[in-house]
């Protein structure tokens, strides 16, 4: 068994997910730590805040790394984190991805991704721009139609999904007359990201991260822009920072898991999407969706099964 560990990105948040980790002395403290770091109210977004509110994308990004950096700590201890064959994430979920490999320590993580959710919730307000799902179709047809409605491709995510993004009467277009075969689901998502709309937000986080001294990753890990494993921590950072930008290439990912033998699959908080891509691009590679600390057990489980990791 050779076990990755996964973090999610924006949209797989949902009102009051985090209730059931705070009934535990030591996920509270720890994600009153986080907050501190990223000047959020976390334990009220993860609580009691609405759909509408952590739909905000300066909301919703640190709360998302938050969660999955708590939920990291509880799936690597025990000396489990040793066993792992590495980590990624999809889209924010990198900034989760690095601290859990060691890149950034947890408290710069919240304070990159909370200056990342609001100057992409800046740069969405300045043109009226969404994203919607793509499913099924040709991929080619797709980019082809895209490139005529001024839209762009912005998460490959495998298994016949792509997520394209631009301004909102591009995508009604869209949504009019799609590709054959495909259907095209308007997301919740209040700006065009990984396109262009989003250069505003690549200089503020340019300048924010040369701050910032990343070390090399302890744990293999994969980056978004090509799905290739990165080896030092610097670029790893200037590939985050770019990405706000350019296509999150999750379908690339999964196919560098198959290439190096993954044979498991660990989702952080707050699981569910990245689990249900693999089971559909990666079949017959077992997974676990942790939301809750009551789904440790199976991800320690499949951990506890594997070998511990030569040079992690």
């Amino acid at each position: 068994m050779s076990v990755v560990v996964v973090a999610p990105g924006q949209g797989s948040q949902t009102p009051g997910f985090l209730e059931p980790w705070l009934a535990e002395a030591r996920f509270s403290d720890h994600l009153d730590e986080l907050a501190a770091a990223s000047g959020v109210d976390l334990r009220t977004h993860g609580t009691v805040s609405d759909a509408d509110t952590i739909r905000d994308t300066a909301v919703a990004q640190p709360l998302i790394v938050a969660a999955s950096l708590l939920s990291f700590a509880a799936v690597a201890e025990g000396g489990r984190r040793e066993k792992l064959a590495g980590v990624a994430g999809h889209s924010v979920g990198e900034l989760a991805a690095a601290a859990a490999a060691g890149i950034l320590d947890e408290s710069d993580a919240m304070r990159l991704v909370t200056r990342r959710g609001a100057a992409m919730a800046e740069a969405a307000s300045m043109v009226r721009t969404g994203m919607s799902a793509v499913v099924g179709g040709d991929e080619a047809e797709l980019l082809e139609k895209l490139a005529g409605l001024g839209l762009e491709p912005a998460n490959f995510n495998g298994g016949g999904q792509i997520v394209v993004a631009g301004e909102l009467d591009a995508l009604a277009r869209l949504q009019e007359d799609p590709p054959a075969g495909a259907r095209v689901i308007p997301l919740q998502v209040a700006g065009a990201f990984h396109t262009r709309f989003m250069s505003p937000a690549v200089e503020t986080l340019r300048a924010e991260a040369a701050g910032l001294e990343p070390g090399d990753p302890s744990l293999p890990i994969w980056t978004n822009k090509s799905g290739e494993r990165v080896t030092d921590g610097r670029t790893f950072l200037d590939l985050i920072v770019g990405q706000v930008a350019s296509p999150v290439r999750w379908d690339l990912t999964m196919q560098s898991f198959e290439k190096d033998g993954i044979t498991g699959i660990i989702e952080l908080a707050p699981a569910g999407a990245l689990v249900g891509l693999a089971k559909r691009a990666l079949k017959g590679v077992p997974t676990v969706a942790v939301k809750t600390p009551d789904d440790l057990a199976a991800a320690h489980e499949l951990i506890d099964a594997a070998p511990a990791e030569e040079g992690a």
